[in-house]
């Protein structure tokens, strides 16, 4: 289930954003953290089953009908097990009666293979 990003989260939100490429450098981690915590337009939600936090999905509203779907990870020892996909269908639930949803150019090839599958 998605769960909104708190701040007593902040490592393990941090730990799985490092695994997006362009989420490497500790200090740009730092920054998309700290919009995420600061910023109202951005969102971050953490895919959380049974006690652990497997993935996390960060959106951005961009203007009154469009949300971009920023990053999107998931804990490698937990791919292949449709946790993305699924991450997906509830930013879909949540956001879809607001907003066009888009993906960023990071998330776009995922983001398209699991709208097939949705």
């Amino acid at each position: 289930m998605l769960i909104r990003f708190k701040r007593n989260l902040e490592k393990i939100a941090m730990g799985l954003l490092s695994f997006m490429p362009e989420e490497k450098d500790v200090k740009k981690l730092q920054e998309t953290i700290r919009e995420y915590e600061e910023n109202d337009g951005w969102h971050l939600h953490l895919w959380k089953e049974d006690d652990d936090v497997l993935g996390a999905v960060g959106v951005q509203i961009m203007n009154d009908n469009q949300l971009v779907i920023k990053h999107l990870t998931v804990n490698p020892s937990h791919r292949d097990q449709g946790i993305g996909s699924r991450m997906i269908a509830e930013i879909h639930r949540i956001y879809s009666d607001k907003y066009n949803i888009v993906p960023a150019e990071s998330v776009k090839a995922f983001y398209e293979k699991s709208l097939d599958a949705l």
